[in-house]
């Protein structure tokens, strides 16, 4: 599926520093190039992943008895060391971290406990302390890594994901139900507005990137079959938007970071525990990491891969054998510039006494420290500029070191 560029839509564009793109089948893929051969892509996992499910502690003795009918049982849950194992839907991750590919992270959060979807999302995409951030943590960091290329910007949506609003430049794709128009077409609005300032390199840049997207999409077909557009397919579609995303990122010429949102986290009810819902949501999102790590190639070496979530979900199960919102969460970071193979919490147990307000798992780790360790062991950004102009305000949650290959 390509996208018409129509005179209004370009006109709205070209006013946007950062408007947003979003690829079929995923609720939205959006693309910014970086001074950099580096990949780094931030998946964001919308309406929070239980991770108690997705990265089961198995080895706490509490775990089975608190977590009732939705534990996973230690013999099926994927070993990772003796304490934490992965959902038995995982088995891509898994062999990532038997690769030193995945480092998975637990017990983490965003520095503010908020259990609104809504307010929870804007925190975890400013990195801030507080909520009414207007730019996002990731596009401070393409302004920190020196970004100004306006000629890789391409708006053709009005919206863009808050993490990478802001004033650094940012591209985006957006898929359209309608016919595109012939190369022969294209080529003579190209030409009509090639001595315009504005629209012919906003054109000519748009008709690169589709060119671009159009290409990427067969490695998606390949890997997926269709990328049907609506709501309800945005959960069955995830390896084939992986792909193409990943194909487009292994071109020379292609974007260097990205931002893929999954929706459909939120397991309120009948969330199930090896097998059902989740489950079915985690395979999914196994094959999407997969499909993109093939479609990198040799790319994937020099690729993290950063997978967060708002917040955690409850301890106990709800009454409707779900989850409620909760507080502590898990996170990992994949890629062939990881250096993984291992679990890093600091582990607060989940006896009652344990939970935080006797519902949760409690936070021990800043998640910022998570993307604090990627951004600047992978993308080199100053260690003081994080936590001056990225993460204002995070003194506390320092890098980690050692999970980054040199």
């Amino acid at each position: 599926m390509t996208t018409i560029l129509t005179r209004r839509r370009l006109l709205a564009g070209a006013g946007l520093a950062g408007a947003g793109l979003a690829l079929p089948g995923w609720s939205r893929v959006a693309f910014a190039a970086a001074p950099t051969d580096k990949r780094f892509v931030v998946v964001i996992l919308r309406g929070a992943l239980d991770g108690l499910s997705a990265l089961p502690p198995v080895g706490d003795p509490a775990y089975a008895g608190l977590r009732g009918d939705l534990a996973i049982p230690a013999g099926e849950a994927l070993p990772l060391d003796a304490m934490f194992g992965l959902h038995p839907a995982m088995p891509g991750f898994k062999a990532a971290f038997d690769r030193g590919q995945l480092a998975a992270f637990h017990a983490v959060a965003i520095p503010v406990r908020e259990r609104s979807h809504f307010e929870a999302q804007a925190i975890l995409e400013t990195g801030l302390g507080q909520g009414g951030g207007r730019d996002g943590w990731l596009n401070r960091a393409l302004a920190a890594l020196g970004e100004r290329d306006a000629g890789r910007t391409v708006a053709f949506s009005p919206s863009l994901p808050l993490i990478l609003r802001g004033d650094a430049p940012a591209t985006s794709f957006t898929p359209s139900d309608l016919p595109s128009g012939s190369e022969d077409f294209m080529a003579r609005m190209a030409a009509l507005y090639a001595g315009d300032a504005a629209l012919g390199p906003a054109l000519a840049k748009g008709l690169e990137v589709q060119a671009m997207a159009a290409d990427a999409s067969h490695a998606g077909a390949e890997r997926g079959g269709d990328m049907a557009q609506g709501p309800a397919q945005r959960q069955n579609n995830l390896a084939p938007i992986a792909a193409q995303a990943g194909a487009m990122m292994a071109r020379p010429d292609g974007p260097r970071i990205a931002v893929l949102e999954a929706y459909g986290w939120d397991t309120h009810v009948g969330q199930g525990a090896a097998d059902g819902q989740l489950a079915r949501r985690l395979a999914n999102l196994d094959a999407a990491m997969s499909a993109l790590a093939e479609a990198l190639g040799p790319a994937w070496g020099q690729t993290v891969v950063a997978l967060i979530t708002e917040f955690g979900r409850t301890a106990r199960p709800n009454g409707n054998r779900g989850t409620d919102h909760g507080t502590g969460a898990a996170a990992f970071l994949l890629g062939g510039a990881v250096k993984g193979g291992r679990v890093l919490a600091d582990w607060p147990g989940l006896k009652d006494a344990q939970l935080f307000e006797n519902r949760d798992l409690a936070p021990t780790t800043d998640l910022r420290s998570v993307l604090k360790t990627a951004l600047s062991g992978h993308l080199g950004i100053d260690p003081a500029r994080l936590e001056r102009d990225v993460f204002p305000g995070s003194a506390a949650a320092p890098a980690l070191d050692g999970v980054i290959r040199a």
